[in-house]
């Protein structure tokens, strides 16, 4: 006879249809009436994941927490998934789900002594191919999951074993249904059933409601009582999640074998609130670089600043929620988001600043003024820097320069400075290990050694220009010719998009129906032996356009910058990249690694770059950590920028609302590097991509200077 486990647990939406201080009530209100069915039903269960749903209750209600405390003990209380919560498992990096799984981890070995070996992420959208290896790496061997759903991924089985990347191997679990539930009917049970591998004679059922939390009622708890006196052709149980995979330990091996990523459910997720997204980004990599100094000796490693670290890693890895970070919440919700990101991202730049200047008194007096440089980061940094320092009532000469502390003639170029008002800013070709601090000094070009190998000049006009390393842009006609390829011109175009937020029951967004931008005439911007840079005002529907085309002269790459003015509805903007070869597969960046994916059209998300085979061992890059997802074709490649539907829009509720809130509105940048040739490597694309993000830190000293 087959068993079904009834696993009672509460699936808590911290931020959604409410704010965050809602999500603390139901995380409070959800565990009490718990521990009151516990102790009511001596024979009850209750499975319950994220720290910081724990957190929560240890904070504000100690005695709430030690009924808890006590019902683990007892192996009553399941502490199930572990994680602080349950994330989006494609839009944060290899480092953010490390620290996801980190912070959820240190909570309960430090509070409970364990940590489970079961994860669960039954409401994420998707789940990417580096997940086995990350769970397996802190002892985690099973997986729950439920999206995507039956109509959204065919899968051999219920419970298959999933093979990740680079080895991680998971027993997983996919939910029937629904995670949580208001009636328990027999068919709603009997659902689990369905699609159980050939002789497993076990299969578990989650049951509770949830979404704002609740958890078990006395009424559920009465039906399945019921259901156990009436269902004569299966065992039905209360259980948990640990005793429905020890029942079936024996069989795993005889599991079918599912291996890459699990998706995808709600293509839009990735492309909407798009604030949220990039303060995440940036947060993440504030920290990462912080945590970097930290783990070399920093003098403001304290033990304050690390709970601090800790604290604000917590919070980061708390808004990758995946409703939060799915854009799909209530617009007022998102102020308190953004504002614990920007905390995290500002208090974090503030230290390493700090260090910086730390570093600086260190240095002897000097005559010359000095712009210092610092790489605050665990990845070398090997490119283009831009910096704008403060020369006060000095004036730059023409024959000034930049030279290293040897006396050595540093490359530059002076480009167009931010403010309209004076300044001067500077593009500089730097090379920094990690952690270096490099002293440039100004100086006279007389009193500097030049040892530069020569470059040639960037030429052009102000509607094309190439370089001796193969990178060329043309807008008329429009072509971009990198390396020994001639490709047709990225285009940015807007389609129509009538889906929900989270673009339900589509895997991909129209192709009919576009609308080109129009385009003002080309202007060069930044005009130089080095850099050169063409820029252009153009309009689509309602929203101002521009874009820029910067060539380097020592290198083959050509960089396109965007930004756009938002003021659209229900529209999808893409930037569309043809080639003129039959491509049948790609590589696409994904967390902590990346995947080969077909050219079959569906939306993807992908994780800072695309790689495109043009033919055996020549490749295009697309790198951009700025653009979230893409669909692509065996000719054409679309990477999605922006989505405008009505926020917190959910189908079938009918949207249109005159006072909606439209997603994204306002103005958004993206910098997108365009790459080709053999030397387009994963490990290469990564290394641009991680530099896009981190750029050093620099500082003026003009310590010992001669008055004026």
């Amino acid at each position: 006879m087959l068993t079904v486990h009834m696993i009672f647990h509460a699936h808590l939406d911290p931020i959604w249809l409410w704010p965050w201080t809602a999500g603390v009530d139901e995380a409070l209100s959800t565990c009490r009436s718990a521990c009151e069915r516990l102790e009511a039903h001596p024979d009850l269960y209750f499975s319950q994941g994220e720290a910081w749903v724990y957190h929560q209750v240890q904070k504000l209600d100690p005695g709430l927490f030690k009924r808890i405390r006590e019902f683990v003990e007892a192996g009553r209380w399941e502490i199930v998934g572990g994680w602080w919560t349950q994330p989006d498992c494609n839009f944060p990096d290899g480092i953010g789900l490390e620290r996801q799984i980190q912070m959820g981890r240190e909570y309960f070995m430090g509070e409970f002594g364990m940590f489970p070996d079961i994860a669960f992420n039954p409401d994420s959208f998707g789940h990417n191919a580096s997940l086995p290896r990350l769970m397996n790496a802190v002892g985690q061997t099973k997986y729950v999951f439920m999206r995507p759903q039956e109509h959204e991924l065919k899968l051999p089985g219920r419970l298959f074993n999933w093979h990740g990347l680079e080895g991680g191997k998971m027993t997983a679990f996919r939910v029937a249904r629904a995670y949580c539930c208001g009636e328990i009917r027999a068919d709603f049970v009997k659902a689990s059933i369905d699609g159980l591998p050939e002789g497993i004679k076990h299969t578990a059922c989650f049951c509770g409601v949830g979404d704002h939390g609740g958890g078990p009622t006395e009424y559920q708890i009465r039906q399945i009582r019921e259901l156990m006196e009436t269902e004569q052709d299966v065992k039905i149980e209360f259980s948990t999640a640990k005793r429905f995979f020890d029942a079936i330990a024996d069989q795993v091996d005889t599991l079918p074998i599912v291996e890459g990523e699990l998706q995808h459910h709600a293509i839009g997720c990735y492309t909407v609130h798009r604030p949220s997204k990039t303060a995440l980004k940036a947060a993440t990599q504030r920290l990462r670089q912080l945590e970097t100094a930290f783990e070399n000796n920093s003098s403001l490693a304290t033990e304050a600043n690390k709970t601090q670290l800790r604290d604000h890693w917590r919070n980061v890895v708390f808004h990758q929620f995946h409703d939060t970070l799915g854009g799909t919440c209530l617009p007022s919700a998102y102020k308190h988001v953004e504002q614990e990101l920007g905390a995290a991202e500002a208090w974090a730049t503030t230290l390493l600043n700090d260090e910086l200047r730390i570093k600086m008194q260190a240095l002897p007096d000097d005559e010359k003024q000095r712009v210092l440089v610092y790489n605050p980061s665990d990845a070398p940094y090997d490119g283009w820097f831009e910096c704008e320092p403060w020369f006060g009532h000095r004036r730059w000469e023409q024959d000034h320069c930049f030279a290293d502390e040897d006396g050595k003639l540093i490359r530059f170029q002076k480009i167009q400075n931010e403010s309209l008002t004076g300044g001067s800013r500077f593009a500089l070709r730097l090379q920094l290990v990690p952690g270096e601090l490099k002293v440039l000094k100004v100086a006279r070009r007389s009193e500097v050694e030049d040892d530069l190998e020569p470059l040639e000049d960037i030429i052009g006009s102000t509607y094309c220009m190439g370089n001796d390393n193969g990178a060329a842009i043309a807008l008329y006609p429009p072509e971009m010719v990198i390396g020994s390829w001639i490709l047709p011109f990225p285009e940015i175009i807007s389609y129509p998009d009538n889906s929900d937020t989270w673009s339900h029951g589509i895997d991909r967004y129209a192709e009919d129906k576009e609308e080109l931008p129009t385009w003002g005439t080309p202007v060069l911007l930044n005009d130089g032996p080095y850099l050169r840079e063409i820029v252009q005002k153009g309009r689509v529907g309602n929203s101002d356009l521009y874009r820029s085309f910067r060539l380097y002269a020592d290198s083959g790459d050509v960089e396109m910058r965007i930004r756009v003015n938002w003021q659209e509805r229900n529209r999808v903007l893409k930037l569309v990249m043809p080639y003129e070869a039959y491509v049948d597969h790609r590589l696409d960046g994904i967390p902590g690694g990346w995947l080969e994916r077909n050219q079959d059209g569906a939306e993807r998300p992908i994780r800072d770059w695309t790689r495109i085979s043009l033919e055996e061992d020549e490749f295009l890059g697309i790198v951009s950590p700025d653009i979230f997802a893409l669909d692509a074709t065996v000719d054409r490649a679309r990477l999605t920028l922006l989505r405008s539907p009505q926020m917190a829009h959910h189908d079938p509720y009918p949207g249109g609302r005159v006072d909606g809130r439209f997603s994204d509105r306002g103005e958004h940048d993206f910098t997108v590097r365009f790459m080709a040739g053999k030397q387009v490597t994963p490990e290469v694309l990564d290394q641009v991509a991680t530099m896009m993000q981190r750029t050093p830190l620099n500082a003026d000293l003009t310590r010992g200077m001669k008055p004026l």
